[in-house]
């Protein structure tokens, strides 16, 4: 396995390697370390190798399709991993370090599977440094797209996280439709069997009808809708708390919209919390959210929160974003909202609020979906399919 980051923490590499681990295969996973002092390691069966980079090669690596640079530098090292390592498959996650791979590639002729985490040239275009100067001129997501189509022609197989996903990519690339294989990002069971809680954060919101949201909080994923609501909200739900667990550099944007909506009272930033109290705030909320922005990512691409909030029985309340909406509605286990329409997430929230009954239907037909279909232990089935095969 090819990662372009620091491992651990990346659950979706982490939850492929380990069921592959389990399943009898030997995983080795190249990724970087900018720590001197950090060695290789073995991680849950998972054979980590970690090369050296730096802050100049992770600035080049946004330019990875305007210059070449990035890639030959992590050409090098791929090929070192191949040698040392004697692998005999390669699976690279995302698109940025591709290229590096298939030139590493050439003298071994090894099967590849590129793994699509996302709508990488899509979700380029929401990145803040792509809207200004100089990004806006000299990375372009219309090469990366190209690029994105080259690297799915040369794989053995593509794997995608969501069906939305696939079909745009099988109506772009309709010769290569039988390349494809579904492995969503959906949650390990211990996830929901194997937790403890945090009494002090239960304690904390025990009088609170809280409506939560974790996870990334850039401005794209909605949470200026939940924030504007508010207001309206807390006139009639007096003990209500918007609780927003997670961080990104958007927050001050965030933080100042509360401020001068007067509700610092009702909203708590927790900035970003270790995964192991998800479940704690969770378990003391009585709506999860996901107000996601509808874009050509966010169209084709669930959240993994959205299956933690199920599994632990909540209900949903998501934005009409094109995978998610079918998902909620499908398994009648949360309501939908107009995406950045503020009157209508009032409205859904008012809703739940007020009918009991509705909450706790809804949050038990999402936790039976999670736990009889949809966790990692029935959802990678294809993908252990996919390397039972490979090779033949």
């Amino acid at each position: 396995m090819i990662l372009d980051a620091v491992f651990p923490p990346d659950p979706r590499v982490e939850n492929e390697a380990v069921s592959l681990v389990k399943a009898g295969h030997e995983v080795f996973l190249f990724c970087l370390k900018y720590d001197k002092n950090l060695g290789d390691e073995i991680i849950n069966g998972i054979k980590v190798k970690r090369y050296q980079s730096n802050k100049l090669e992770y600035k080049l690596s946004a330019l990875a399709y305007t210059v070449p640079f990035y890639t030959f530098l992590m050409q090098k090292k791929i090929t070192d991993f191949i040698k040392k390592s004697k692998i005999e498959g390669l699976h690279i996650h995302d698109i940025k370090i591709a290229q590096s791979v298939f030139n590493a590639n050439k003298k071994h002729n090894l099967p590849v599977v590129l793994d699509l985490h996302d709508n990488m040239p899509e979700v380029m275009k929401l990145y803040p440094h792509l809207q200004r100067f100089p990004g806006k001129y000299i990375i372009s997501p219309k090469k990366w797209k190209h690029k994105e189509e080259e690297f799915i022609k040369k794989s053995n197989k593509v794997i995608s996280v969501s069906p939305e996903f696939i079909e745009t990519l099988q109506v772009r690339l309709p010769q290569q439709k039988k390349k494809f294989v579904l492995v969503p990002n959906t949650i390990r069971t211990s996830f929901f069997e194997d937790y403890k809680i945090d009494n002090y954060i239960v304690e904390k919101y025990k009088n609170n009808f809280v409506v939560l949201y974790l996870g990334d909080t850039h401005i794209r994923r909605g949470l200026q809708t939940a924030i504007s609501s508010v207001v309206k909200l807390k006139e009639e739900i007096p003990n209500l708390k918007l609780v927003i667990v997670g961080k990104n550099t958007t927050d001050t944007i965030l933080k100042q919209q509360v401020k001068d909506l007067k509700i610092e009272n009702f909203v708590d930033f927790e900035g970003w919390q270790n995964v192991n109290l998800f479940q704690s705030y969770i378990v003391a909320s009585k709506i999860c959210i996901s107000p996601l922005h509808r874009n050509l990512q966010h169209d084709v691409a669930y959240a993994n929160k959205i299956f933690q909030y199920m599994s632990l029985g909540k209900p949903l309340l998501v934005s009409d974003a094109i995978a998610q909406k079918r998902l909620v509605e499908k398994t009648n286990s949360g309501l939908v909202h107009q995406e950045k329409d503020v009157h209508s997430f009032t409205e859904k929230v008012l809703k739940l609020y007020y009918n009991e009954a509705l909450r706790i239907q809804l949050g038990e037909n999402g936790k039976q979906f999670v736990r009889n279909e949809f966790s990692w232990e029935q959802t990678s089935k294809k993908l252990l399919h996919l390397y039972d095969n490979l090779l033949n």
